[in-house]
């Protein structure tokens, strides 16, 4: 059992930034990371658009940086996965793991959200080399290119849309032959004379050679299999927010985000969250990263009013 002011659950951008805060205001900070450093960050091997780097900075890089400017201050990193917390009874509260058991004054969360997979062959094989979850981070990279965005909801036509100031055609490729998105983004789409729509269609394979150049779609009202060449594939299926160890502690709205206020708190005193778990909107690193900040911010302020009910970090804690 570790006892310690803070436990930040997730090492994602949001969880490496308020890592760098609380440490840096010399609170003792535990940061629970999974086994991926920097969340979806760390497969994507380009990222232009996180500011300060003006030639770009691939996002392992980018997570190690901010990981080793947290630790500059203190904060340790735990490479374990959480399977259970206890909030009920308020501060301080218990985070488990495999491996430990946790004590924290505060908990932030920032555990972040996983976008839908096709669950298809060459999907995790070329990921960053060609597929992607993310056009406002993968766009530009495909700069005078023919692709396919897969979906028929909103996320897919926005970001259809998008991927249209880069690619010479976007291939909107759906299960369906009509599309769930409102009516007048269907109607923004419809118009775009460089969005083709593939209907009644899925993806059964994404192929290359290092990269990305064709997907193999079968109709599924026919059962017609064709190969159909493109040098990018974008997924917007959906997210799963990662929210199954905090059901029934934590306030979640009805797709399972953290419902958080204006300063990053949950319904649970002393328990507050930033990033893609509570940010089904944005999904990028930097509002995910000032996310970070204003929980940790919060988290700290929250630690100071509370500052003569805290136990010394060296006494145990019984119960």
């Amino acid at each position: 059992m570790q006892k310690t002011r803070v436990v930040i659950i997730g090492g994602g951008p949001a969880g490496l930034t308020a890592a760098l805060y609380t440490a840096r205001a010399q609170l003792s900070t535990i940061v629970i990371v999974g086994d991926k450093l920097g969340g979806q960050i760390s497969t994507t091997n380009d990222v232009d658009n996180y500011p300060g780097f003006p030639d770009g900075v691939t996002g392992p890089d980018l997570a190690a940086a901010m990981k080793a400017q947290a630790e500059r201050f203190g904060a340790q990193f735990v490479y374990d996965f959480v399977t259970e917390v206890d909030f009920t009874k308020g501060s301080p509260f218990r985070v488990k793991t495999p491996s430990e058991e946790y004590i924290a004054d505060a908990v932030i969360v920032t555990i972040g959200a996983s976008p839908r997979h096709l669950g298809v062959p060459g999907e995790d094989e070329f990921t960053a080399r060609g597929v992607s979850w993310c056009a406002t981070c993968d766009g530009f990279f495909f700069r005078g290119k023919e692709i396919i965005v897969v979906g028929g909801g909103d996320s897919a036509l926005q970001e259809a849309i998008f991927l249209t100031k880069f690619a010479t055609k976007v291939n909107i490729i759906h299960r369906r032959d009509e599309l769930r998105a409102s009516v007048a983004l269907q109607s923004r789409v419809r118009s775009n004379l460089k969005i083709n729509f593939v209907w009644d269609t899925v993806v059964e394979e994404i192929k290359g050679n290092g990269s990305v150049n064709a997907v193999t779609l079968k109709n599924v009202k026919t059962g017609e299999r064709t190969e159909y060449p493109t040098q990018g594939v974008f997924i917007f299926i959906g997210h799963d927010p990662n929210s199954q160890p905090f059901k029934g502690q934590l306030a979640l709205d009805d797709d399972g985000y953290l419902l958080i206020d204006s300063l990053m708190r949950t319904n649970v005193e002393g328990v507050f969250a930033g990033g893609e778990i509570a940010d089904k909107l944005w999904r990028q690193a930097a509002t995910s990263v000032g996310q970070g900040c204003a929980a940790a911010l919060s988290a700290v302020d929250w630690l100071q009013e509370n500052e003569a009910t805290l136990q010394p970090l060296e006494e145990a804690v019984s119960g």
